[in-house]
């Protein structure tokens, strides 16, 4: 007892923690309030394992390090920059579509200075937020009009609550699609107001389902583009095109919910199942909407095009106040598409179309100056490999479509390859890798330039380490 006693008494005080060499740039950075929190919590921590015989012995150096290190977690930001080694082009988890320059620099204008987000500068009046970005989606997708609300559900939940709100809606059992986060397209249908009305079957639906199905108390007929699955074998569906010519028989709107939101044709790197925003439109539904951060590469957000009359009635809703979006993701969104606005340059500066049309070449490139980079760094027991591996588009689109792709094989002698993963997962900035067949996983379509050296010193003190 009077061991422990002596121990507990060598436990400095606060005044002296915050003295050291160490502490100081902390106390620079953030909050004194802050740092104090974290430095108590440490030191409450020592003495629970002072007590309970977790720790034996207490030195200067074992108490820093601990005080250090809640410090670094404490404070730092919780939602912060990692490393994609997944190859999943745009990973949900790690927030979809990074964005291009151009987007950025628009975010750190508006984002830091005043900005004309409801002022018309040519009038001298109040002006709309939308104008902002509703020309260039006029210009890009050949809409009549646009609005943009804060993510696609939301678009598809403000299109339907305007048009179709007490009555009718029909849409094909094939494409009830659940949009992740276990939201599905009937509950968002029915908090519209609308009344879902299901035909045809899970794998076959014609269009003499719709038309049985059409009744006096329909609005609406809606197709849901199955973008995050793909049913197959003994199929049937109901193309756009032969939907709009029902609509027009039966003077019903009809609305396309795209999902993912493709402005560009990608056929020529192999990914050939997904419609994109023009062709929709040009196939004459009369509401097209998508999300802005999956295949646009933008800022998350809901875009609704269509028919100027019904986009009208759409930003007259009083729900599309409770959807609007704020400055900073119609700043990015507008820089994303004047990107957009040069072909050959969206293919070049929006990062996730350089990703999927990297050439093999470029990520064989990449894969040799990582191993150079580790061996060279690394101590002995370290194996790095050059693997063939298959990326994957990602964010609910090209369900059953990979691009070839160049990635790492890891592992090492004596070093668990799970507590390697979860090492590298720890690192600042975090490193997310995948486990395969006893190997760390690096696909190197998914990484940045300036991600290399970074994995490459993170590797290396990791295995120093253990």
């Amino acid at each position: 007892m009077a061991e422990l006693s002596e121990k507990l008494r060598q436990i400095p005080k606060v005044d002296q923690i915050l003295s050291e060499e160490a502490v100081r740039p902390y106390l620079e950075r953030f909050s004194k309030k802050l740092v104090l929190k974290s430095i108590r919590k440490s030191l409450d921590e020592v003495r629970s394992d002072l007590k309970e015989g977790r720790l034996q012995e207490l030195s200067r150096e074992v108490l820093l390090g601990r005080i250090l290190e809640n410090l670094k977690h404490d404070i730092r930001p919780s939602l912060r920059r990692v490393i994609n080694a997944t190859g999943v082009i745009l990973h949900t988890n790690l927030g979809r579509a990074p964005l291009c320059e151009r987007a950025l620099e628009r975010l750190l204008e508006v984002g830091r200075f005043y900005s004309n987000l409801e002022y018309d500068l040519r009038e001298g009046r109040r002006g709309h937020r939308y104008t902002h970005v509703e020309d260039l989606l006029r210009e890009l997708t050949g809409a009549e009009a646009a609005t943009v609300v804060n993510n696609n559900a939301g678009a598809v939940l403000l299109a339907l609550n305007t048009l179709a709100e007490g009555k009718e809606v029909i849409v094909s059992r094939g494409e009830l699609v659940e949009i992740g986060g276990s939201f599905r397209i009937p509950e968002v249908m029915s908090k519209s107001g609308a009344v879902l009305k299901e035909v045809g079957t899970t794998n076959r639906t014609h269009l003499y389902d719709y038309e049985r199905a059409i009744g006096p108390n329909t609005a609406l007929l809606l197709k849901v583009h199955t973008s995050n699955y793909k049913i197959l074998g003994f199929t049937s569906e109901v193309s756009l095109e032969e939907l709009v010519n029902l609509g027009r028989k039966y003077n019903l709107l009809v609305m396309m919910d795209l999902g993912s939101g493709l402005l560009l044709d990608l056929s020529a790197w192999g990914l050939r199942d997904e419609p994109t925003v023009k062709g929709a439109l040009q196939a004459g539904a009369d509401v097209v909407t998508f999300s802005g951060d999956k295949l646009l590469g933008g800022p998350q957000a809901g875009i609704i095009l269509g028919r100027k009359d019904l986009i009208e009635l759409i930003r007259k809703n009083p729900l599309s106040r409770a959807l609007r979006v704020d400055k900073f993701t119609l700043s990015a969104l507008e820089g994303t598409l004047l990107t957009y606005l040069d072909e050959d340059k969206a293919f070049k500066e929006i990062p996730h179309l350089r990703m999927i049309t990297f050439s093999l070449t470029e990520l064989k490139r990449r894969a040799l100056k990582l191993k150079k980079l580790i061996t060279r760094m690394a101590p002995q027991g370290l194996r790095v490999q050059i693997v063939q591996e298959r990326s994957k588009i990602g964010g609910g689109s090209f369900p059953l479509s990979e691009l070839p792709s160049w990635a790492l094989a890891i592992r090492h002698d004596h070093i668990e390859v799970e507590k390697m993963e979860e090492r590298l997962r720890q690192w600042e900035p975090p490193i997310i890798v995948r486990v395969s067949e006893g190997y760390l996983l690096m696909d190197m379509r998914t990484l940045f330039e300036e991600d290399l050296p970074i994995i490459a010193e993170a590797l290396a003190y990791i295995v120093k380490e253990e």
